[in-house]
């Protein structure tokens, strides 16, 4: 298990949820804190906003407190944005935007019909024959924010789907088991509602360029990341409320910071027509 996983795992459920609630003009904030063996590693912040059938998703994530302190720099962004109907999420374009230590690195990927990708690399990517991800791999594949829009209306069934995800170098499924229902009061989530959804997520790495040996990458497959679906609303969606995954070393966890929601201001929701 590595911090990249409980990345690629986390962002598969952070903005899946919102997107029901598309219909209101507003603005959804979440923070999330991930610490490995108690100690504070990254910060995750979501910010997502709906207008009519349009939504436009961004996190943020970045190192702070000791592990920023002793290791290179860290920053990523990502972006999805498109609109929805009553059968689910049309994605209409993701972006990544990371930077480790001083290398940036950008992907865009625009969508069309019939699982149609067109992507751009910044800097052009240069994959070696065995790094390549074969067109029959990257059809039908979405980045990471928009490959959780598309199942996030499943609801109670959220654990039901996997997901074909794609960051550019990488082609990974993201995998669900439902373990159960607790109830939120056991759980320790501030401001979860009624029962909290318990699932397992495994990561398939599928094709691209890897940094793991291959039956490195398959032993880590084996541990299961447990994320907790909670309500904080009214509504039957559910969100990320903690998530726990071992690795040989200790235990990464990530935690609930805050959900904050508010109506977009009448410019907020003309620029999002644009």
């Amino acid at each position: 298990m590595s911090f990249r996983r409980a990345f690629v795992a986390l962002a598969a459920c952070l903005a899946a949820p919102a997107a029901a609630q598309g219909q209101q003009a507003r603005q959804i904030d979440i923070g999330y804190e991930i610490t490995f063996a108690g100690i504070t590693g990254f910060r995750i912040d979501v910010t997502a906003r709906f207008n009519g059938t349009s939504y436009d998703v961004e996190t943020s994530t970045f190192k702070e407190g000791v592990l920023k302190a002793v290791t290179m720099n860290y920053f990523g962004r990502n972006r999805a944005w498109g609109g929805f109907s009553t059968q689910g999420a049309r994605p209409s374009a993701g972006s990544l935007s990371i930077m480790v230590g001083d290398k940036p690195r950008t992907w865009l990927a625009q969508y069309g019909a019939g699982g149609f990708l067109q992507e751009t690399h910044t800097p052009v990517w240069k994959p070696t024959p065995q790094q390549a991800i074969p067109d029959a791999d990257r059809q039908g594949s979405l980045d990471p924010l928009s490959a959780a829009l598309s199942v996030g209306l499943a609801g109670d069934a959220a654990c039901d789907k996997p997901i074909r995800t794609n960051d550019g170098k990488r082609r990974i499924d993201v995998m669900f088991r439902k373990i159960g229902m607790e109830p939120a009061a056991t759980t320790g989530i501030p401001g979860a509602q009624g029962d909290v959804l318990v699932c397992e997520i495994y990561t398939k790495r599928v094709s691209g360029e890897f940094d793991e040996a291959p039956k490195e990458a398959e032993t880590e497959r084996e541990r299961p990341i447990k994320i907790w679906l909670a309500r904080f609303d009214q509504t039957p969606i559910r969100y990320p409320g903690k998530l726990e995954a071992q690795t040989f070393l200790a235990t990464i966890r990530g935690k609930l910071l805050f959900f904050r929601e508010r109506p977009l201001t009448v410019e907020e929701s003309q620029a999002m027509r644009k």
